[in-house]
């Protein structure tokens, strides 16, 4: 008999941990090789985590919620067979745990050495938690304040969240404290070593301190506390949907937002997708939709305007070598996620009508793998779906750009010709460009909108599948 590790596998390059939503086994329920043991998520999307051997479950190593590393072990699996025949990832002799324990350690101390935000007290925080804290400005001495509701009291991307949510609700006093303390610390530091700059100074601190107590009314006055009714419902928030409020939020004060809406008329496309789809599903047996022959037009005015395929990272810009597109996909449940395409501009019109349609039927099965929706350079949202016609769509962070696609109308319009112009039924949609206005200009924003625009108008109509 041997024992099998299984680890949390890794999810994608930007993924380093994942929560445990539910066990699919339990102690002492037999495996089959491919089956799935537990079910995981991370902030992109939910998975299930295979066996890698056939044997009997008999160590569940985490619980129901409990936040797991990347490489963690999770399970305990034993199989029939020696261990010396089995491959590495089998539980080692004694001697080599006790190795493999020392190097671990040694590895622990160089980590807390250098880490910014190791505990005084010697408790451990994930890099997730580690990131949102310093994201959020939140010191160590705060961080050791949040109660944990994780394993042995470890503080949960949740916990650190909900702190967050309360501080700004003016419900946490332990920053006011520690501002109060810090601006006596700094007033007195600053009169000590220079004295000439006294007046000055002290203006300077009361002032922010103005401007920080403004916010923090603002902020309470903005989230006054709802006293529900007898007959009022309260639902708790979806683990997807508080992933989702704080990324819109985090966006919304991060980016500067600004829009350009633009009309297209896309008659040519219409008339053409009408008079090919059928011959197309016979052909390839894939459904030709709008949804690739609008995802070509943009990935080509990105090539066009490279500087919409960027990021922002504090005062750099990062140029994105490659165009891959984001499609916001709905979920049976309401929420949203975000596949993505990529290297969409290197893709004919049948690699992107397959690569559509199986990320959103993936989407609306819940089958989508963590890298399914990692690394997007720019993201494409199709509102007409729904009958909108236009919206004001929310950044994708960190990208700089987000389209909304409007609902194909027939409209009455202008029809410029040759012998005059006359009134004729055009098929139209308006296009709705968001744009971080840090990086991207009224100017740029209007000319990548326009480009795609033009493409969609310049549809070849004799064109063939």
């Amino acid at each position: 008999m041997a024992k099998f590790e299984l680890k949390l596998p890794k999810m994608g390059e930007s993924v380093a941990e994942a929560t445990i939503t539910s066990w699919l086994k339990e102690v002492g329920d037999t495996i089959e090789l491919d089956e799935a043991v537990l079910e995981i998520a991370t902030d992109k999307v939910d998975s299930e985590v295979p066996s890698e051997v056939e044997g009997v479950l008999v160590e569940k190593c985490f619980h129901v919620d409990d936040v797991v590393q990347v490489g963690d072990v999770i399970a305990i699996i034993e199989t029939e067979g020696n261990v010396e025949e089995e491959s590495s990832t089998f539980i080692e002799e004694p001697e080599v745990l006790e190795a493999a324990e020392h190097v671990a350690q040694t590895m622990q101390v160089a980590k807390e050495t250098v880490s910014p935000l190791a505990s005084s007290d010697g408790r451990f925080y994930s890099p997730l938690v580690k990131n949102i804290a310093k994201q959020e400005g939140i010191s160590q001495q705060e961080l050791d304040t949040i109660s944990g509701t994780g394993k042995e009291g470890r503080v949960t991307k949740d916990d650190i969240l909900a702190y967050i949510e309360n501080k700004s609700n003016g419900q946490n006093t332990f920053q006011n404290k520690v501002e109060t303390t810090s601006h006596q610390d700094k007033e007195e530091v600053v009169l000590t070593e220079t004295p000439s700059v006294q007046p000055e100074v002290k203006p300077i601190l009361q002032e922010t301190s103005v401007v920080k107590d403004t916010i923090q009314e603002t902020s309470k006055v903005s989230q006054v506390p709802i006293m529900p009714s007898g007959e009022d419902e309260i639902m708790e928030m979806t683990r997807m949907g508080k992933l989702i409020s704080h990324h819109m939020m985090e966006s919304i004060q991060t980016s500067a937002h600004v829009q350009s809406f633009i009309e297209a008329d896309v008659t040519k496309i219409w008339n053409w997708r009408q008079k090919v789809k059928d011959d197309f599903m016979k052909r390839t047996g894939e459904n030709l939709t709008f949804t690739p022959i609008f995802m070509e037009a943009i990935a080509k005015a990105l090539r066009d305007y490279p500087m919409m395929n960027i990021s922002v990272q504090g005062d750099k810009i990062i140029k994105k070598k490659n165009i891959n597109l984001g499609m916001a996909a709905s979920l049976p449940d309401g929420n949203l996620i975000v596949p993505v395409i990529k290297n969409a501009d290197q893709l004919n019109l049948f690699g992107m009508t397959k690569q559509v349609n199986d990320l959103a039927n993936r989407a609306k099965t819940g089958k989508l793998k963590p890298d399914d929706t990692q690394g997007g350079t720019y993201t494409v949202t199709n509102v007409g779906s729904f009958g909108s016609i236009m919206g004001t769509p929310i950044i994708n962070q960190p990208q700089v750009g987000i389209l909304a696609l409007g609902a194909i109308r027939k409209t009455p319009a202008v029809i410029e010709t040759a012998e005059g112009d006359f009134i004729g039924i055009r098929y139209k949609m308006f296009l709705s460009h968001s744009y971080d206005h840090r990086v991207v200009n009224g100017a740029l924003g209007g000319q990548f909108v326009k480009a795609v625009k033009d493409y969609l108008e310049a549809w070849d109509s004799n064109r063939e599948i």
